[in-house]
């Protein structure tokens, strides 16, 4: 009581202060946040969250502690210290004071988009502080739109583009790890701009329109207005980036300002944790849409759950989520392209397609029960490209160009520090195994390899080498390359040497953050309880159901709790006591998991897969029935991919949530023959992509009873007069240029856009037809202006060609050296192509890896054909 009386106290002298100095808007703002603050505070009592109020503490330090308080979501309250946020505040304000922009970036912007420590999902961190310390120098007497770009040359030094999982990694481990997905190269910039005082901000793309996937790039403020910029991928000048046409096709643009915002843009979601804004506008030509959703006797629905969707992987992806008012009306600004809308009341739905641009209002009746089977086939046309590129001179560019020749190097300088094969090999030595069984750990954790080797030594040590590598064995890459030896020995000396690997001694539950949970639950869990928990799990499901506060809408970043903030607070949202299910099970050596799939949860007991309902007193019985899907081929189609061209939603009383099947699995090898689903609702999205980046889609809905098979059509659409995208090469992928003898790759030749490669032999008439045809429309495929590059297998091969080579090739054509055969092996598996394929082998390509042409053998007028494929591009 005493806590909560000063704390009350400090606030009561906080608003008086706020009054007598602030402006008035600034004032009615704090006002907001102090409601907020006590409110959330009324919600959380236990665990001590808020006692860092307690600390003495500036004006301007309460005030922004407070503003932080109000709004971060609870894992950030339970799971990092008071003194780390305190920290931060002081690094932000010192810095404000210090940057020659500090005076001209409003308190507004400062709050939002300088003083918040989160950006995405990330594991949070003390960048902030490190960040500055090796900035501040270089952005020293810069103005603030030339500090924006050498902050992002700085990024560039430190890590470049790598795909990987979902989870985000915290900005310090993206540089020790040297690279990272778009969602952590822009967390990294993002990051690095705040900390030298700039207003920044991460912004996404929920997904693309035109093709497969989404992106992330940073809008950064200078100059009183805001740029755009690519993280990691230093241009010469601000809003430019390889993304300028894409984006200019997107539907949808926002980014998540932490905290409750009235800014300019239009607001698409306000939580307790932040306000979505909706961003289109920079990058697109869009338009509002209003959907009214009515009952089938025509009159508006209020409180209907209405969702916008965009095709993309075979999904239609909800990108905006929105109840109807009291008109029963929704509304949605976006690019001028086309979605699906659903409307879910009362077991009722209506789905349909709205074209934004096109129809300024759309009506959905909610005319199907749930349970209605139907299907229906939808065209989806996205938006047309209009980018709009800023000028660069010939001198910019080179000196850019120079620049991130440098970066590179200071970059690649960095990673070969990490463990080569024969430190690899000296260290298995050291510790008593074969270099075979630790190599691929040490060199998948990168810059983290200390704390793994760390956490191997300790182990050899205590003899529990072989142990340790079942642990390392149950991770990521990303686990592997983020998590301290501290985390991992957690795990390994606080379970049973011979509990199951997966489902005991993994520490990992789901996306969360990984902590030292195990010691702490043992620790914490009173012993009567504990031992009744391993009698009977289904005791643990009814202490969580009983036990814990279900907060989800204080939790709406995608963060989770930690399993030890979930006992301290007693407070979760739905993910977050899934993980706490299964952490407090292995900590006490019960078999737990969450179906990667499906999202159930599930524990082992006396032999048996049990599901967990926590609102059920007893165990549940899940029934299930089984699904087969019929499918008649369609040209150059024999086996469809999950995510590439098919998906499965189930209904969850509110939306149709996805069934998470491994990413491009075949038909073939699941739904050719019944397999086995929880019974319910179901929705079969099947889509083809088409070159110009439009669908031919097909909805269909299906119920799975129980102990039964259902059996229905897997309908893949065609158009034999349109390009289609017909299979996916990694743009990526790695060569050896034949003039340089330098390793390079695809889109570094390519540039973003289309391109060619091919796969040719030397002194074969095929290849030399093939180089002919090109050659005759040389004029044309230059017009075109993309990169053809032709691929020997080796050098010899190459030389042999270069001692008599084709006349007249095209100036785009860029000879190159396949000498590991992986684009070969990546080309002819993608296309499904047989070992001994007779070259030549050509795709056409993009860089968002579509293949939309593929030709191999002897052909006649390939150039013909190629133009044919470009001009419907």
């Amino acid at each position: 009581m005493k806590k909560t009386t000063q704390l009350f106290a400090g606030l009561l002298i906080l608003t008086g202060v706020l009054s007598a100095c602030s402006p008035a808007g600034n004032e009615g703002f704090m006002r907001r946040v102090e409601t907020d603050f006590r409110h959330k505070q009324e919600l959380l009592p236990r665990g001590d969250l808020f006692g860092i109020f307690d600390e003495p503490m500036t004006r301007q330090e309460r005030e922004a502690m407070m503003f932080l308080y109000a709004y971060m979501p609870v894992g950030d309250m339970t799971d990092y210290p008071g003194d780390f946020y305190l920290e931060n505040v002081r690094s932000a304000l010192a810095t404000r004071r210090e940057m020659p922009w500090g005076d001209i970036v409003s308190d507004e912007l400062f709050r939002h988009f300088v003083l918040p420590v989160r950006v995405n999902n990330e594991n949070l961190d003390d960048s902030r502080r490190v960040f500055h310390d090796q900035l501040a120098p270089r952005v020293e007497g810069l103005p603030m739109y030339d500090a924006i770009l050498e902050v992002n040359h700085w990024c560039h030094e430190k890590a470049n583009y790598q795909p990987s999982d979902a989870r985000t990694s915290s900005p310090l481990a993206t540089v020790r790890t040297a690279h990272g997905r778009c969602g952590e190269e822009s967390t990294l910039l993002v990051a690095a701009l705040r900390s030298v005082g700039i207003p920044a901000r991460q912004v996404y793309t929920p997904r693309w329109a035109h093709t497969d996937d989404n992106h992330a790039w940073v809008e950064a403020w200078a100059d009183g207005r805001w740029h755009f910029l690519g993280a990691c991928e230093p241009e010469p000048v601000l809003d430019l980036g390889w993304f300028n046409a894409p984006a200019s096709r997107g539907m949808l643009m926002h980014t998540k300002v932490f905290g409750y915002y009235d800014g300019p843009e239009e607001v698409m979601k306000t939580t307790a944790n932040y306000t979505e804004i909706n961003v289109i506008s920079n990058y697109a030509a869009c338009a509002p849409l209003t959907v009214t959703v009515t009952d089938t006797a025509g009159s508006p629905v209020e409180g209907a759950t209405v969702e916008f969707k965009l095709y993309n992987y075979a999904e239609f992806f909800t990108v905006s989520r929105k109840t109807t008012d009291g008109r029963g009306q929704a509304s949605l600004s976006a690019g001028l392209g086309d979605m699906l809308v659903t409307a879910v009341r009362d077991g009722r739905f209506g789905i349909r397609k709205v074209s934004f641009g096109r129809e300024p209002q759309a009506t959905v009746a909610l005319d199907h029960a749930i349970g209605d089977e139907f299907s229906f086939p939808v065209d989806i046309v996205p938006p047309a490209e209009s980018a709009n590129l800023p000028e660069v001179t010939a001198a910019q560019r080179a000196e850019n160009d120079r620049r991130f020749n440098r970066e590179d190097s200071i970059r690649n300088a960095y990673i070969a520090t990490f463990p080569a094969q024969p430190a690899v090999d000296s260290f298995a030595r050291a510790i008593g195994v074969k270099p075979g069984q630790i190599a691929r750990f040490i060199t998948a954790s990168r810059g983290n390899h200390g704390e793994i080797m760390d956490f191997l030594r300790e182990a050899s040590r205590k003899g529990c080498t072989g142990r340790a590598l079942q642990l390392l064995a149950t991770l990521s890459e990303k686990d592997l390359r983020d998590t301290p030896s501290a985390v991992l020995a957690d795990h390994l000396y606080n379970t049973d040497k011979d509990a199951d690997a997966a489902t005991v001694l993994a520490p990992r539950a789901a996306n969360e953050m990984l902590t030292a949970y195990r010691s702490f639950l043992r620790r914490e869990i009173p012993a009567a309880d504990a031992a009744a928990f391993r009698n009977d799990p289904q005791l643990l499901a009814a202490w969580c159901r009983d036990s814990l506060t279900l907060r989800p809408e204080l939790c709406t970043v995608f963060t989770t709790v930690s399993a030890e903030g979930v006992w301290r607070s007693r407070v979760a949202d739905k993910p977050s006591r899934k993980i706490f299910f299964v952490a407090a099970a292995r900590s006490l050596g019960i078999p737990a998991w969450i179906d990667p799939v499906t999202g159930n949860l599930f524990y082992r007991h006396a032999g048996k897969d049990v599901p967990v309902d926590f609102e059920s007193a007893n165990d549940r019985q899940m029934e299930t029935g089984r699904l087969k899907l019929r499918y008649e081929p369609i040209p150059r189609l024999d086996d469809p991919e999950y995510f590439r061209h098919f998906t499965l939603s189930r209904f969850d009383g509110q939306s149709f949530a996805l069934l998470n099947y491994p990413d491009f699995e075949p038909w073939s090898a699941r739904f050719d023959t019944p397999t086995d689903l929880e019974t319910g609702y179901y929705m079969l999205a099947t889509g083809s992509r088409l070159a110009d980046g439009s669908v031919l889609a097909n909805v269909s809905f299906l119920n799975i009873g129980p102990n039964r098979t259902t059996e229905t059509d897997l309908p893949m659409r065609d158009n034999s007069e349109a390009v289609r995208v017909i299979g996916s090469f990694n743009s990526e992928s790695k060569f050896i240029d034949a003039r340089t003898g330098r390793e390079t790759s695809v889109l570094l030749t390519a540039g973003r856009g289309y391109f060619v490669v091919g796969l040719v032999g030397v002194g074969q008439e095929p290849t030399d037809h093939a180089l002919k045809d090109i050659a005759a429309k040389a004029a044309e495929l230059e017009q075109w202006g993309r990169s053809i590059i032709l691929l020997f297998p080796d050098e010899t091969a190459y030389a042999k060609y270069a001692a008599s080579p084709a006349a007249s090739l095209p100036q785009t054509v860029t000879f190159g050296i396949d000498r590991d055969g992986s684009v070969r092996r990546q080309i002819l598996d993608a296309m499904h192509l047989p070992g001994n394929v007779p070259l030549p082998v050509f795709i056409v390509g993009d860089t968002f890896n579509r293949v939309v042409f593929e030709s191999h053998g002897y052909t006649i007028g390939l150039g013909d054909r190629f133009l044919h494929t470009i001009h419907q591009l």
